[in-house]
């Protein structure tokens, strides 16, 4: 038999980083449309692996703007600023998807690891305790 199996419509067809970025855009956008009105210069991307690091190994501390697992970043909040060539740029949220899918044993851990850290990023965008962004949170 020559040719796909299935075809290109079909979910099965989409590589890991295309469900990841659909699972992605899935958790956001009940935090998009409660807060529309405040997220609408705010920006979601996805990057394979970070490329920051603790600066001592040891004593793992991250800036407040960094979620992380121990010493591995898992997203970053970047604020809105001027690039090198003095363009404006957009503040971003930039989810890893490696470390964030190692954490993950199932599509629905996976689901609620991107909400945790979409929240957490989305309130220290917004300057608001965790729990505005969710209320659910208050009950853990």
């Amino acid at each position: 038999m020559r040719g796909p199996l299935l075809p290109r419509e079909a979910p099965a067809w989409r590589s890991r980083a295309e469900r990841f970025d659909m699972a992605v855009l899935e958790a956001y956008e009940p935090i998009e449309r409660r807060f529309a009105d405040r997220v609408t210069a705010l920006d979601v991307a996805v990057d394979e692996i970070p490329r920051i690091s603790p600066r001592d190994p040891e004593n793992v501390q991250f800036p407040p703007e960094v979620v992380a697992d121990g010493p591995i970043a898992l997203a970053r909040l970047i604020p809105a600023g001027v690039d090198v060539r003095g363009n404006n740029t957009r503040a971003r949220i930039v989810l890893f998807r490696k470390p964030i899918e190692r954490r993950a044993k199932d599509t629905s851990e996976l689901t609620d690891l991107l909400h945790d850290i979409l929240v957490a990023q989305v309130a220290a965008y917004l300057g608001v305790e965790p729990t505005v962004i969710d209320p659910t949170l208050e009950d853990e």
